[in-house]
């Protein structure tokens, strides 16, 4: 398997994913075009989310940091969160147990 063969969804406004599914977790390659929002949500997932490239303002419980490439944010499972590309953004996002909603 090669990611540049993956199909790529735009599975939110401006979130376009490429996803691999393993028996626990959900790998998620997302480009993120500047200025697309992800809304306040929470999810019985862990995740673990990792800016591979670009500027990424995320609010976990109620606190807003701006993370950029090289940053890992781990977010326990049903927090609430929500995130904004102030630049365009390359992201990694580990979920666990899979996001059967992203197959």
């Amino acid at each position: 398997m090669n990611l540049a063969a993956l199909k790529s969804k735009e599975l939110m406004p401006g979130y376009h994913g490429k996803m691999i599914h393993g028996e626990q977790i959900t790998w998620a390659f997302w480009t993120v075009e500047q200025g697309a929002e992800v809304p306040e949500h929470q999810h019985p997932h862990e995740q673990i989310m990792y800016i591979v490239k670009g500027k990424f303002e995320f609010t976990l419980n109620g606190h807003t940091q701006i993370y950029s490439t090289g940053d890992i944010v781990p977010v326990p499972s049903n927090s609430l969160h929500s995130g904004k590309a102030l630049t365009p953004c390359e992201l990694m996002d580990v979920f666990s147990p899979v996001r059967e909603e992203y197959r």
